[in-house]
């Protein structure tokens, strides 16, 4: 059974975590200041820390967990930095919480797992869900609509150029609803053969063609109960978006080469970097099809639209990135950061993360302007 310690100075917070965390199957121990913390981890072999932000971790070697009831994305980082394994802001998301110590503690598989029908999700997100980053109005405006939207079963469209964080959006989206506990399930629209598309969404019979030696569920099926997401949904062949668009009307799905109706409990949230209106009068795209999945539709914005967030994103990746290396975190000059909101990243995001990575390995003790000139 794992052990963890929960440090916080709210008396009301350490025993609703407590409460919690118990009936979990976890053992539980609580501290309300530092210098207690510190001779408890001396006696007891905690497997992890939860921590209020306010509070000072005990250095002791052992995994810990940020709480903060400030939802600043600077001590996110600086969480992060420190060695956090996640930050959580207050009120608590319990589920992702829990995933969370699951993953920190080696528990997904032992007998602390109260809830069977939830292995699958923790198994398919090893990792928590990386942050939204961002303080601009587009940014916001992107994550009040997460908030809004999550715990319906509206359909969602996310919109917006390549690189621009749309799957990411997907999976707060998922994350946020009572789905979370199930699968997330992606399929790339535009990465699939035409002929091959309808077999990945809803599967196929032993023998339905040549290829097919064996049953095959598809990504409906794989997604019941969960969350399908359908990337690059503008480039899905006209006979393949007739077969979606009756999957949503009637829930309910035929693998290739069968007759047989299997009901199915999806939400489809789809993206997209195409104009659709523009598609639908081209004749590309079912105009049912879009009423069908564009309920909610959410724009994720350009990076060179919200540029302002350009720092945040840099700190936020320079401490990642060099994480992963095992290195200490580079800094980046003033002049550096200058430089990248001068650029107009048609790559966006994704753009961005690759250009910090190559100035990580490039650059000398520090990033500077000139780094940014010769290697950019």
């Amino acid at each position: 059974m794992a052990k963890v310690l929960i440090l916080d100075q709210s008396k009301s917070m350490r025993n609703t975590l407590r409460e919690r965390l118990e009936f979990e199957g976890f053992s539980t121990e609580a501290a309300e200041d530092e210098a207690t913390a510190s001779k408890m981890c001396e006696t007891i072999p905690f497997d992890v820390i939860l921590s209020d932000s306010s509070m000072h971790v005990p250095d002791a070697g052992i995994p810990f967990i940020v709480i903060s009831s400030d939802n600043d994305i600077a001590s996110a980082v600086n969480a992060v930095r420190s060695g956090a394994r996640d930050f959580l802001t207050k009120p608590i998301d319990m589920n992702r919480l829990l995933r969370t110590l699951r993953t920190t503690v080696g528990a997904d598989d032992t007998e602390s797992q109260p809830k069977p029908h939830t292995t699958r999700a923790r198994r398919h997100a090893a990792n928590t869900v990386e942050p939204i980053i961002g303080q601009s109005a587009e940014m916001q405006h992107v994550r009040n609509l997460i908030d809004k939207v999550a715990q319906s079963e509206a359909r969602v469209l996310i919109t917006g150029e390549n690189g621009t964080g749309k799957e990411l959006v997907a999976r707060w989206l998922h994350e946020k609803s009572h789905r979370c506990g199930a699968p997330f399930v992606e399929v790339n629209c535009a990465a699939i053969p035409s002929e091959l598309i309808e077999s990945e969404l809803f599967g196929h019979e032993k023998g339905a063609f040549t290829s097919a030696i064996k049953q095959r569920k598809g990504k409906f099926e794989q997604a019941n109960g969960g969350t399908l997401f359908m990337d690059e949904i503008g480039d899905m062949s006209l006979s393949a978006q007739a077969k979606v668009l009756r999957a949503l009307q009637e829930s309910r799905i035929s693998r290739v080469g069968s007759d047989r109706d299997i009901d199915v409990d999806v939400r489809v949230v789809a993206a997209t970097n195409k104009n659709l209106r523009d598609e639908i009068a081209k004749g590309n795209f079912r105009e049912d099809l879009y009423h069908r999945i564009g309920v909610i539709v959410i724009k994720v914005p350009a990076l060179r639209d919200h540029a302002d967030d350009i720092p945040l994103l840099v700190e936020y990746f320079i401490s990642k990135i060099c994480e992963e290396y095992g290195i200490p975190a580079k800094e980046i000059t003033p002049e550096a950061v200058d430089a990248l909101k001068q650029m107009r990243w048609s790559g966006n995001i994704r753009e961005l993360r690759n250009v910090i990575e190559r100035l990580i390995v490039l650059s000398g003790e520090s990033i500077t302007a000139d780094d940014i000139a010769v290697y950019c």
